[in-house]
């Protein structure tokens, strides 16, 4: 880690609450949100979350996988990620969200009329910024995670 955490603290827990408490905890309640309160479908979700974690690095996003009422993504999915874009096991939304995952954290400026065309064919507008939103959300904190070497101690918190 590259934060002093004092012995017998969690780290997440002492990092995002009580070094910068106004920020950190801002920030754990728009992660938290981007969870509790989604509106994409369990695979667009897994598949834009999956791509950023590769991105950043994250080794506890990368190991993480997103349960709704008991149901998580099949095994081999997190595979099929990083194949986005010749693997049969997506569908047209799934696809977009892995690559929409990556040109947003790999080449923004890049988001050109094609790609936009196929987004909005596909996606609602509020389903667009609540993407958006969300991936940004990991890359951002999946990478500070990173960064700071807190993603190989990193549990969500509960509650």
């Amino acid at each position: 880690m590259r934060i002093d955490v004092p012995e017998g603290r969690h780290p997440i827990e002492y990092v995002w609450g009580e070094i910068v408490p106004e920020i950190g905890t801002a920030a754990s309640n728009f992660s938290l949100s981007v969870y509790a309160h989604t509106t994409l479908g369990l695979r667009e979700f897994e598949a834009a979350r999956l791509r950023i974690a590769r991105i950043n690095g994250c080794t506890f996003c990368l190991d993480w996988r997103t349960e709704r009422d008991g149901v998580t993504v099949e095994e081999g999915f997190a595979d099929a990620v990083t194949q986005w874009r010749t693997t049969d096991a997506f569908d047209d939304r799934t696809r977009l969200a892995a690559e929409y995952a990556e040109r947003y954290a790999l080449d923004h400026h890049g988001l050109d009329e094609e790609f936009w065309s196929r987004m909005t064919a596909h996606y609602s507008q509020p389903e667009i910024v609540e993407l958006s939103m969300s991936i940004g959300s990991w890359l951002a904190f999946g990478r500070l995670n990173h960064v700071l070497g807190l993603d190989s101690v990193c549990v969500l918190p509960t509650g």
